[in-house]
């Protein structure tokens, strides 16, 4: 038995922890336990609860009204890890600024990054996102289109047409196409690191002058790597990378500012919905093999 005197002296240090990661707590709260337990109840995930929120409350069409009905949802309901508002106008000024025509987005979760990519594109342009897990990308699917996403449709799935339901492959790699406003958004179902050697012969992404990484962090640098390799990126390209800091990618970020081969800077910033957390957006300029 512990001793009450001992007891009280841990207390102050307790206490002191408990003021100090205030905020990491109602993080696991709200990302984590209240998740978790809703699903279980509900019998829905949370990802599906958030497009149905979507269905309720977003204009359809109007990408930047569905982006911060999303906001709403994730500030006022339950935690969706994605890029949110405060990062999200990093992305926009530097997409204004590169007015990119090949974009890649590893990791495309419920679309919200994929809409925010796509409204701040050039006429012209092709985004081409990827998504591991069947159930987020059937979501981002549904979100895209509500954002306006959907006047033309085109499945790569040999026998697809246009103008139809989208088919997706069971058991392997699927495709969505949307246009709008002359914007191509194509959506690949199927891990990352299958994908990307397929990207150039199966997808037609010759070079990329855009990537935004924002799916699992341990996968950042084996997926960089993956793009350099397979000669996938443009000399001058851009590569954004989300979540540096926190939850981190320490050894993406020792590679980029290593190997030579980028420019790198950390652009500081919060945790999406949790002004309180600190963390960043990594932005690397590609500069060609050395």
């Amino acid at each position: 038995m512990v001793s009450p005197a001992i007891a009280l002296a841990f207390l102050p240090f307790l206490v002191t922890l408990l003021i100090r990661y205030r905020h990491y707590l109602v993080l696991l709260y709200r990302a984590v336990l209240v998740s978790w337990l809703r699903d279980r109840l509900t019998g829905v995930p949370r990802e599906q609860r958030a497009f149905q929120y979507l269905l309720a409350h977003a204009i359809p069409g109007d990408p930047r009204h569905v982006l911060q009905t999303f906001d709403q949802w994730c500030y006022h309901c339950e935690h969706l890890s994605c890029v949110g508002p405060v990062k999200g106008r990093i992305v926009e000024r530097l997409l204004e600024e590169r007015a990119p025509l090949r974009v890649l987005e590893l990791g495309t979760y419920c679309g919200y990054g994929t809409v925010l990519l796509a409204r701040g594109l050039p006429p012209g342009a092709c985004l081409y996102t990827v998504e591991g897990d069947p159930r987020h990308a059937a979501v981002a699917e549904k979100v895209i289109r509500l954002a306006g996403f959907d006047e033309q449709m085109v499945s790569s799935v040999p026998g697809g047409g246009k103008h139809g339901s989208a088919r997706r492959c069971r058991g392997g790699e699927g495709t969505i196409k949307h246009l709008r406003c002359s914007v191509q958004v194509e959506l690949i179902v199927g891990p990352s690191e299958e994908v990307i050697p397929r990207l150039r012969e199966k997808h037609g992404l010759t070079k990329a002058d855009f990537v935004f990484m924002d799916h699992w962090k341990r996968c950042y640098l084996r997926d960089l790597q993956l793009l350099e390799s397979h000669q996938l990126l443009a000399e001058g390209a851009t590569v954004l990378a989300d979540n540096v800091l926190f939850p981190g990618a320490p050894h993406f970020l020792q590679y980029a500012k290593t190997c030579g081969k980028y420019r790198c800077r950390v652009h500081r910033a919060s945790l999406e919905y949790f002004r309180a957390i600190p963390d960043g957006i990594a932005e690397l300029c590609y500069t060609g093999n050395r």
